[in-house]
């Protein structure tokens, strides 16, 4: 059997190791049209900053050690150009030497990635302006920073790529400005918690520009100018358009084979195409998301790795089956990391459902042990079925971890409320008696048994003033002089049973704490005596996150502080 794949990186070369497992005879032609077969793409931004020293600790395999190792002939800087399925053979050209070549396959596997969008806008040319996916991309922008120093750069786009490496220059001492056409950073969060990413980002001196669109570059001499909507251009000496990417189908498209609604190849569970005997895997495909059932793309490693397996299975008789993915995923950015997995309100939305939020904001481990840091985490889940929809978590310490629960217990079916009877590892260095998931399932379970009601951050400013309800904030009296939501009254939580006179038994009560604790402890106060009482999901450490982050954006403040 002779197997031939385009594309290396994650799905393709791990594809042709897993063949080789399993057929020792199989003659495995991997052809990549980059000088690198197989590299640590998530990596790439950390070159740039010097994290990583060098380059060859991004190079996961060359096309010796494939060889020495497997027996896999690996060919880079060979692109087909063609696909013939009747044939079964593939055209391309040797890009170093100019050769055409045709080679034969039984079965093909694609794996050609993804590739940067790139709008039609003025000043694509300029040699100051790079997009960032191969290993060539990031040694230009490395040799580009040591060469030229720059002072100031401009990123395009606020996805995973643009924003690590806005870190990464940052902490090179360059002056950053990101400029996102959306309303905040990172797609995958809601904008509350994406509130906590962008005053992070300000605060360690970074300049964020949402709803901003980018309309073109323009070069003058050593200067890139980048052209926004409605905006005053903004000079640097390098941009990065990191805006996204778009599925590599070309070849598939061409070739005849079936592509799904959002421009991707389309296979089935068996990562098999249209066409007998050619696979595809990786950032090229469409496939089902874990929570919808509907096909998406999700461009991340982790799916790309396990689809390469599946098909490698197959291509050998097997049968293996990819279900899925939710598109987990975690990123550090300076001191803070923030970490989602399934949907968040906006795709929940657009799907249809009918979903309910618990945000709590815990430590990451025992508060009593020293060096805890604050989290703040919203997990989402259907109404009726508890079914486990998606969560967001930023922080410090123990996001990744509690992260990786939650994905888990969702692709287990696990229901919201089960998250209370989870099992899980405690010392006070790493954890509290009641994990932080743990908290999550009693916080729903509270508010399906209806012990407890809630109200969000966007109600807040919109709740009358006129004395018609009960505005009461249950901190202490020094963190209600650091900051309170307008017409809020203080009356701290341990004092609230003796003051009850101060509020008024024939009107709601709308209840602030820092973090919804203290709120909802005021709540089950009140409600057994009589009152009708909620409390703010998330606390004013959520409200006072939005407020910052808002407060800055209009006034286009290039850095600022964050809540404790």
């Amino acid at each position: 059997m002779k197997v031939v794949i385009i594309g290396g990186v994650a799905g393709g070369a791990t594809a042709a190791a897993r063949i080789r497992r399993l057929d020792e005879q199989a003659e495995i032609v991997v052809l990549e049209r980059s000088g690198f077969v197989s590299y640590a793409n998530c990596g790439l931004p950390y070159y740039i900053g010097g994290v990583i020293q060098d380059r060859e600790e991004l190079t996961l395999q060359t096309p010796e050690s494939f060889w020495d190792r497997f027996r896999i002939d690996v060919r880079v800087g060979h692109e087909v150009t063609a696909i013939d399925p009747a044939a079964k053979t593939v055209t391309g050209k040797n890009l170093a030497t100019g050769e055409t070549f045709v080679e034969s396959y039984d079965k093909l596997l694609l794996s050609p990635g993804a590739k940067p969008l790139k709008p039609p806008l003025p000043g694509l040319d300029s040699p100051r302006l790079f997009t960032l996916r191969t290993v060539e991309d990031t040694m230009a922008i490395r040799t580009f920073v040591e060469e030229h120093k720059p002072r100031r750069a401009v990123m395009a786009g606020g996805g995973f790529i643009s924003l690590e490496v806005a870190e990464n220059l940052a902490e090179l001492g360059v002056e950053v400005t990101v400029v996102q056409r959306l309303p905040h950073l990172m797609p995958p969060l809601d904008y509350d918690i994406a509130s906590f990413l962008h005053n992070h980002m300000r605060a360690k001196g970074v300049r964020v520009l949402l709803d901003t669109a980018v309309s073109g570059f323009s070069q003058q001499g050593q200067t890139i100018t980048t052209l926004v909507e409605g905006g005053d251009p903004i000079p640097a000496d390098l941009a990065i358009l990191a805006i996204g990417v778009a599925p590599e189908s070309t070849l598939a498209k061409e070739a005849g084979l079936a592509l799904g609604q959002r421009g991707g190849i389309a296979v089935n569970d068996r990562m098999e195409t249209s066409h007998p005997d050619i696979y595809a895997v990786g950032d090229a495909v469409e496939i089902t998301h874990l929570v919808t059932g509907e096909k998406t793309r999700i461009a991340l490693a982790g799916p790309a790795n396990k689809q390469g397996r599946v098909a490698a299975d197959n291509i050998c008789g097997g049968d293996s089956r990819y279900p899925g993915a939710q598109g987990s995923s975690v990123l550090k950015l300076f001191d803070l990391t923030v970490a989602a997995t399934g949907l968040n309100e906006g795709t929940a939305q657009a799907a249809g459902l009918d979903y309910e939020t618990v945000i709590l904001s815990p430590l990451s481990h025992a508060g009593y042990y020293p060096g805890g840091t604050v989290m703040t985490m919203k997990v989402l889940y259907e109404k009726g079925s508890l079914r486990l929809l998606g969560a967001q978590i930023v922080g410090g310490d123990g996001v990744d971890k509690r992260l990786d629960v939650l994905a888990t217990a969702m692709q287990a079916g696990l229901t919201v409320t089960a998250l209370k009877e989870l099992d899980l590892a405690y010392a006070p260095p790493f954890s509290s008696a009641k994990d932080p998931v743990n908290m999550a399932g009693f916080m729903a379970e509270n508010l399906e048994a209806g012990l407890v009601k809630q109200f969000t951050w966007q109600q807040v400013d919109s709740l009358p003033r006129d004395g018609s309800v009960n505005l009461v904030d249950v901190r202490t009296p020094e963190e209600y002089a650091d900051g309170h939501a307008p017409g809020f009254v203080n009356i701290p939580v341990d004092q609230l049973r003796q003051r009850l006179g101060e509020i008024d038994p024939s009107k709601p009560v709308y209840l602030i704490c820092q973090s919804a604790l203290r709120s909802y402890l005021a709540c089950r106060v009140l409600e057994q005596r009589g009152y009708t009482a909620s409390h703010l999901a998330g606390g004013y450490r959520l409200y006072g996150s939005v407020a910052l982050d808002r407060l800055a954006s209009q006034h286009a403040f290039p850095c600022g502080i964050e809540l404790p």
